[in-house]
């Protein structure tokens, strides 16, 4: 039995999905949330800047104790997940494998798709990480870079949103895929609008909810996790704009956003 956090990070608000999946998978967990808003986004920087932000950010989150780390920002796994582990006294957790693991237990084709940032993307994470579990699947990703603005501005079904959509989701359609990784935390948002423009037959898989089941995998098999009887809660921590985190984090969490903690981290 272990009281102590987890800690979970993103370059901003979008990580939000994994912490509600934590919630609701691990209720007697508590939980430290960092989202790196003062150099969101991510997915534009270079693989070592995203690297030396994960680094620092690692740092923060053992200064408080945590007692396992996940890296809730996909262009954050792709970059940093493996040089996190190496140098980390805790396990670490990122968001790839778990949804890469999924979509070939989901697959009833081999042709799987995945959407995500345009580094997340561009970094091939997802293929490997696909490919690792089953060499014989075909694998095609698409980066759809106004998704995140979309979500956190509320456009969850606006037209432009749709129409968005439908040209981001072309060229998958054409590779006759039968299941999409949501393979950017911000995506489980889109869920219903994008499940409505692909139809019942393709499978929709939320890296986020698959993440929160690898850490509940991970408690169980360890002497991690919290006594049944404690009561969890989360401890939010931007590096920035914390206004703006509790307006646009309503929308992944309603109320539970508040007292948001701002801690500066190093130079951008």
């Amino acid at each position: 039995m272990n009281r102590r956090p987890i800690g979970v990070f993103d370059s901003g608000i979008g990580g939000l999905t994994v912490v509600r999946e934590l919630m609701r998978q691990l209720p007697h967990e508590s939980l430290i949330y960092f989202g790196d808003t003062a150099r969101v986004p991510y997915g534009n920087k270079s693989p070592e800047t995203v690297r030396r932000f994960s680094r620092e950010i690692l740092e923060f989150l053992l200064s408080r104790d945590v007692k396992l780390v996940v890296v809730a920002c996909n262009t954050a796994t792709a970059h940093a997940l493996e040089e996190l582990r190496r140098v980390a006294p805790v396990k670490v957790e990122g968001v790839i494998e778990p949804g890469a693991r999924a979509a070939v237990a989901a697959s009833r084709s081999g042709r799987i798709g995945v959407i995500g940032t345009a580094g997340t993307v561009a970094s091939g994470a997802y293929v490997r990480a696909i490919e690792a579990v089953d060499g014989r699947v075909q694998v095609a990703a698409q980066a759809c870079p106004l998704f995140v603005p979309l979500v956190e501005e509320g456009w969850l079904d606006h037209a432009a949103t749709r129409l968005i959509a439908e040209e981001y989701l072309a060229p998958l359609r054409a590779h006759d895929i039968d299941t999409l990784v949501l393979g950017c935390t911000h995506y489980p948002l889109l869920k219903p609008l994008l499940s409505s423009l692909l139809g019942p037959s393709i499978a929709l898989i939320d890296s986020a909810e698959q993440t929160a089941a690898a850490v509940s995998r991970e408690l169980a098999r360890s002497t991690l996790h919290a006594p049944a009887a404690a009561t969890g809660h989360v401890h939010f921590v931007v590096s920035d704009a914390p206004k703006q985190f509790v307006k646009v984090g309503k929308m992944f969490l309603g109320e539970r956003v508040k007292d948001v903690e701002v801690k500066v981290m190093g130079e951008t």
